[in-house]
């Protein structure tokens, strides 16, 4: 079957996300492997409007699965909501012969797509981010290996909390969504965990905990702190201040997006990859690539967009008893 397109481009925008190398070697390799010519857009959208395009081969991608980060790069492009930006970006594509675009990102770089698309661009895009707060998919690119890298930096300051007989906040990444918190809480074994889309801000409840705790004989206390709650250094001055234990707060911060991919990162992404290929080998566009019940799934962006995520109710009930 002729391919309804004989040139594709991949582009990541956005955060960086280990496993992103992954998805951008399957692409290159698998729009090879279908008979197309694959071009790499260099730093995002913005990256796009600079026309930093380059051919790629399966050479280009070699010894890359393993590398944390995009060797694309990435920028943020405030300026690509406009109109008129957007319709230059499309020209640019259709100037090089590109007629089908992958874009590796979150939900910000979905709405660039979605862009293209209306400008004539065939669009997929595959979920990049660490934060799994894409509400279309169950798994999202980067969050398996950002929440191992935050669960061992968080097991090697209970080591020292117990040590010193200290109360730890540990703020984790995420932006406003609380899964790497969640996760992370439930797999350190924290005793409380505080994500944006649960906290009622009341730390008396906190404090109170300490000091039960304390009166039980127990030594150190781990709080797992959401970034979309932050505010962990002041906090943990208030809660020292009013439970008399040496409180001390780590901030993990972007060392949660570096680092080598889990096998999980790496297998996901390059399946989501080769998947991308695919639906633009048939003519599909503006479509979002997805991980639901055990399958990878495809939806229209538009669809994508407009659904809500929560953090599941049976899971923040089971982390808070076993907090207990």
């Amino acid at each position: 079957m002729k391919n309804s397109v004989e040139t594709i481009a991949v582009l990541t925008s956005g955060g960086d996300a280990p496993g992103m190398n992954a998805a951008i070697r399957a692409i290159v390799r698998k729009a090879i492997v279908n008979g197309l010519k694959v071009k790499g857009i260099k730093k995002g959208y913005a990256g796009l409007l600079n026309e930093e395009i380059i051919d790629m081969e399966k050479k280009d991608v070699s010894d890359t699965i393993q590398r944390g980060g995009t060797i694309l790069g990435t920028a943020r492009c405030p300026e690509f909501k406009e109109e008129e930006v957007q319709e230059k970006a499309a020209q640019i594509l259709k100037s090089y012969g590109i007629e089908g675009l992958v874009v590796i990102g979150g939900d910000g770089s979905y709405r660039g797509a979605q862009a293209l698309a209306r400008h004539g661009i065939n669009t997929v895009g595959i979920p990049g981010t660490i934060d799994l707060d894409i509400a279309c998919t169950d798994y999202t690119i980067g969050f398996d290996t950002a929440v191992n890298t935050a669960m061992q930096a968080i097991d090697k300051v209970r080591d020292t909390s117990s040590s010193h007989e200290r109360c730890s906040i540990i703020e984790v990444m995420g932006r406003n969504a609380g899964y790497i918190a969640l996760w992370c809480g439930v797999a350190n074994g924290a005793e409380d965990i505080l994500i944006p889309e649960k906290y009622d801000f009341n730390e008396q409840n906190i404090i109170n905990s300490i000091i039960a705790n304390r009166k039980r004989g127990k030594t150190h206390h781990i709080i797992i702190n959401a970034e979309g709650i932050g505010h962990s250094t002041s906090m943990a001055r208030r809660i020292e201040a009013a439970t008399g234990m040496e409180t001390r707060a780590t901030i993990l911060g972007y060392m949660q997006r570096g680092g080598s991919p889990t096998a999980t990162d790496r297998f996901y992404a390059s399946m989501m990859g080769a998947y991308a290929v695919e639906l633009l080998c048939e003519g599909k566009t503006k479509r979002v690539v997805g991980y639901r019940n055990g399958e990878f799934v495809d939806y229209d962006i538009e669809e994508a967009l407009a659904m809500e995520k929560q953090i599941p109710e049976y899971q923040y009930r089971i982390a808070r008893e076993l907090s207990m």
